[in-house]
């Protein structure tokens, strides 16, 4: 299982230099729900609604939504190994939410940040 953070689902959509692999897409994908508000966020902000909304909602289609709820909240809460900001927190706390599960996910972002505590979390990286 994969674990998308919105720094992939974004160079995706909006075709940036590094995209990722179309083999990801194949893979069981999960993210926090987080990843629907970022995502609808950005393309708004970019006046890309009617341009990208069938992609967007495409491309949620195929990711499971881990819920905000208070065990995610709570771990959020807590300190990470290194810094991090509020949204790479919840993401964080959603996917070691999974990994306290049994769930055996991997992160796959192109922020450095967000890796750099993924790794000192101990979670595996899908390799981008």
């Amino acid at each position: 299982m994969i674990y998308l953070d919105t720094s992939v689902a974004l160079a995706h959509l909006l075709a940036e230099d590094r995209s990722p692999p179309e083999s990801l897409w194949d893979e069981h994908l999960i993210s926090s729900r987080l990843l629907e508000y970022e995502i609808w966020t950005r393309i708004n902000a970019r006046k890309l609604g009617r341009s990208h909304a069938d992609e967007v909602r495409s491309l949620l289609g195929r990711v499971a939504l881990v819920e905000l709820a208070p065990p995610v909240l709570t771990r959020a809460l807590e300190p990470f190994p290194s810094p991090v900001r509020t949204l790479d927190a919840l993401h964080l706390a959603a996917l070691d939410f999974l990994h306290k599960q049994g769930q055996q996910v991997a992160l796959a972002s192109y922020d450095e940040r967000m890796l750099a505590a993924g790794r000192a979390l101990h979670f595996p990286i899908y390799p981008l």
